[in-house]
């Protein structure tokens, strides 16, 4: 009552005021202008009555979601059980611009997300970050969460609550039309594509369908775009788009799947290092710990035997699991190579029944059923993409909680038939006279693209690249046809060991045999991953699992994994074959030199204008640097085997001394000694024009930069005095041969030829770099990780390397400088001249 009589005794005050102020002449205040004002919202309205918001005239849906669709308006209807529920978003392009680099069928973004009810009738959706973890009947969960707030992506009032009173209903129109990241393109994909604003007006909501554990949600979205490159985090990434040229907009359809994660995640095995799964990781906090846990775990599919089978699996029978891994062919795949892809899924068969199950993985072509769709995450898909790009590659989509994988989209390029092409011409022409010609013949073509197909597949299953699985087979077993028979050419089809070009034409080794395969490793690792221990906990299946490595591998060596990771271990290398590079590398330049002799006539096609043998001989050339590079990786190496406390001998080791000499020894010979053979004019002279740069030259100058470069001589020096000299090949040793090598000509007067002499000036100009005693003269090598960059700086003005490098220059000047009037060839005399004099003002720069 007091409130009442205290307003009212303030508004006769009030009034009585202005009643007195009528009386005093006074200008009247402008009126404001409201023209421009934003408008000023409504006032928000609580939740309408079920029948009002979801009419008569709704179109309904049940599903993972409830969708209604009344007129232009679409709504979610939340049952209250899927509030606080772990839930994927996976967007897709669907369709996209032409020359964007992206293609339909490709991820663009993945969340995890949760509804949530939040205050004055509305929902959140949250986007879940997983970073750290803990018990929630922990005393130390608390302060966890009150570290780890997930972001809310979106707010939606709530319309009405459902008629059962068991959820609510919201209107998801505007969300879904706008540009929201958690559904649409992430930062990265716009920076790439150059896209800005989104056009509303040009945005729409093609449908929703939803199924009983997703919901897909089909969009088309215009973007404003700018006819510039686009940019990535290593700087432009791909030439403008014709559309954003033509109008200054691109258009593209995305679609973004719901998928409802299992209420209690999969049981996690923990990762290891000897066996080479992805993995994800997050930090987990206990009360009884006395330091943090990072805790890594693999990733793989759900393998679980039928109810009625369980007993049987558990004595270690055969059984097909309750659900099969499953991939599906794009109806887009041409034909004539779907049954290729099929076999290279099926191939896989063999190793689940390792780990227990039979038919646990296949493929199908996808079926012309209603209600289903390519886009739909429910469904892996090896989807074909129209593009010149020559790739595939093998993703997954897995629950950060567990590993467990969701679903796959194998990207398959169309242009990816040149690359194998390319490849088996080059390393296996000089024995199968199938790969002989430009075009295969389709069976040939079909049994690479099965091969590519495992490949990928093994990628989805879990696999890593197993670069060092090649090292394990002796080089001499790689011509033997009763091994290649049981074992093939490396252990593992996950290797990057494409064909085996180590096999001589005398050898006469079937095509089969040329092929990588499903091999002893990549069955074992499958075994590894996904045979169950039938424990309770993580932390009792990792004794478990830790035994099966420790007996693995000291009963077969095969089974090591060489990661990608390994930047010093001369095992673990791409493309490359066998224990020895450099009986490996001898041979495969044997038979490069057998096709180069033949090139002009298998690259011939009518009406060529000698395209082909461009083509083919930059892939030579290209095949005979890698084996340059797979040598280089020799000179101080450092080999790395991880191992666990039960295993004997170190970790660390020197790349055997003999072998670095061996492996300078044959960069001389090879190399540095200049390849002549690959300057064939018979070939040359039809597509490559003198003034262009030299690609042998090229190889000659980058593979000794290489050699002479801070970082490997650092490496040495720090090895030396870690393993002992007598145990490594020192830095001054490698300098010494690489100088005589180099240098030949010192001691056996012949005049030096042009490649030489080039040759000649990279090696003074490398060794003057390293001599600098400057601060600035540094390697910088930039390493990317899961948490960001590593930088190592090898700076050779603050160790041994300069003093060598100085005490190298001195010596040579000198020989220089003795050998000199041994010469009569001029240009000789005038490039040692130039040389001696070169090395001087680097020495003494005042003068």
């Amino acid at each position: 009552m007091k409130h009442v009589v205290l307003s009212c005794a303030l508004a006769a005050t009030v009034f009585s005021s202005l009643h007195a102020q009528r009386h005093k002449p006074v200008n009247p205040a402008p009126a404001k202008d409201t023209t421009h004002l934003p408008p000023v919202p409504a006032p928000r309205q609580g939740p309408k009555p079920y029948k009002d918001v979801v009419t008569a005239k709704a179109v309904t849906h049940k599903g993972l979601f409830t969708v209604h669709q009344v007129d232009d308006k679409w709504y979610f209807e939340l049952p209250d059980s899927m509030f606080n529920r772990d839930i994927m978003a996976i967007t897709r392009y669907s369709k996209t611009p032409g020359g964007g680099g992206v293609y339909g069928g490709e991820l663009v973004n993945q969340q995890t997300i949760e509804w949530e009810k939040g205050p004055a009738n509305t929902v959140f959706m949250r986007v879940i970050t997983l970073v750290n973890m803990a018990d929630s009947t922990s005393s130390i969960y608390k302060a966890v969460t009150n570290s780890n707030l997930n972001p809310i992506a979106a707010a939606f009032d709530i319309k009405a609550v459902s008629a059962d009173s068991a959820g609510v209903v919201i209107d998801v129109t505007d969300f879904f039309k706008g540009d929201n990241q958690a559904v649409s393109l992430s930062p990265n994909a716009k920076r790439r594509l150059n896209v800005s604003a989104l056009s509303s007006d040009r945005s729409y909501i093609d449908y929703i369908h939803t199924y009983p554990i997703n919901t897909e949600v089909k969009t088309v979205k215009t973007f404003s775009a700018t006819a510039s490159a686009g940019f990535s985090l290593f700087g432009p990434s791909q030439p403008p788009l014709p559309a954003a040229s033509a109008i200054g907009a691109i258009t593209m359809e995305l679609n973004t799947s719901f998928i409802l994660l299992p209420k209690q995640p999969m049981q996690r095995r923990f990762a290891d290092a000897r066996v080479g799964f992805f993995a994800d990781d997050y930090t987990v906090y206990g009360d009884d710990q006395q330091k943090v846990q990072n805790q890594v775990f693999i990733v793989r599919w759900r393998l679980e035997p039928k109810p009625e089978d369980v007993a049987r699996w558990e004595k270690g029978e055969l059984v097909e699991p309750q659900k099969p891994i499953v991939y599906y062919i794009d109806p887009a795949t041409p034909k004539q190579w779907r049954k290729y892809l099929v076999q290279g899924v099926n191939d896989w068969q063999q190793a689940f029944e390792k780990a227990g199950f039979k038919n646990a993985v296949m493929a199908k072509e996808w079926p012309d059923s209603a209600g289903m769709s390519t886009e739909d995450a429910r469904f892996s898909m090896i989807r074909y993409f129209a593009s010149d790009i020559e790739n595939a590659y093998g993703p997954n989509v897995h629950d950060p909680r567990s590993g467990e994988i969701i679903e796959s989209h194998i990207g398959w390029y169309h242009n990816v038939m040149k690359l194998v092409h390319d490849w088996y011409m080059i390393q296996a022409a000089a024995v199968d006279p199938a790969a002989r010609k430009m075009k295969f013949d389709d069976e040939l073509m079909g049994q690479l693209i099965r091969f590519v197909s495992s490949h990928e597949i093994g990628h989805t299953l879990g696999l890593r690249h197993n670069w060092g699985s090649s090292s394990t087979i002796p080089v001499e077993m790689l011509r033997n046809k009763a091994w290649l028979d049981v074992h093939g050419h490396t252990p593992s089809i996950m290797d990057y060991a494409r064909f085996n070009y180590v096999a001589q034409p005398e050898d006469h080794i079937p095509q089969a045999d040329l092929f990588p395969h499903i091999g002893e490793y990549d069955r074992w690792a499958i075994q590894w991953g996904y045979t169950s221990t039938h424990t309770a906990t993580p932390e009792a299946d990792r004794k478990i699992v830790n035994r099966w490595i420790v007996d693995s591998l000291a009963a077969n060596p095969r089974l090591w994994f060489g990661a990608e990771t390994h930047p010093t271990d001369a095992r673990s290398q791409n493309e490359d074959l066998g224990d020895d590079a450099m009986k490996a590398s001898a041979y495969g330049i044997k038979n490069l030199q057998r096709i180069l002799a033949q090139l002009p006539v298998w690259t011939s096609e009518e009406a060529d204008t000698y395209t082909n043998l461009k083509d083919m001989y930059t892939q030579l050339t290209g095949q005979f640097s890698r084996y340059m590079g797979h040598v280089l990786k020799n000179v101080g190496g450092i080999n790395e085997t991880p191992k666990s406390v039960e295993q004997g001998g170190n970790v660390y080791e020197p790349t055997p001394k003999a072998k670095q000499k061996e492996a300078v020894a044959f960069l001389n010979k090879q190399l540095f000694e200049t390849p002549f053979w690959l300057l064939d004019k018979n070939v040359l002279n039809k597509f490559s024009n003198p003034a262009d740069a030299e690609r042998v030259a090229a190889i000659q100058t980058n593979t000794l930069k290489g050699l002479l470069s801070a970082a490997r001589i650092n490496s040495m020096l720090t090895g030396s005095e870690r393993f002992g000299v007598a145990q490594t090949y020192t830095a001054a040793e490698m300098l010494d041969d690489a100088k005589k090598g180099v240098w030949s000509e010192l001691s056996s007067k012949k005049p030096v030829e042009m490649y030489r002499r080039n040759l000649q000036k990279a090696y003074i100009a490398a060794l003057v770099e390293l001599a600098k005693t400057d601060a600035d003269n540094s390697d910088f090598v930039i390493v990317l990780g899961r948490s960001g960059a590593a930088g190592s700086n090898t700076n050779a003005a603050s160790s041994d390397a300069s003093s060598l490098a100085r005490a190298q220059l001195a010596a040579l000047r000198t020989e220089i400088n003795a050998a000199m009037p041994g010469f009569t060839d001029k240009m000789t005399r005038y490039h040692l001249q130039d040389i001696a004099d070169r090395i001087k003002k680097a020495l003494d720069p005042s003068h």
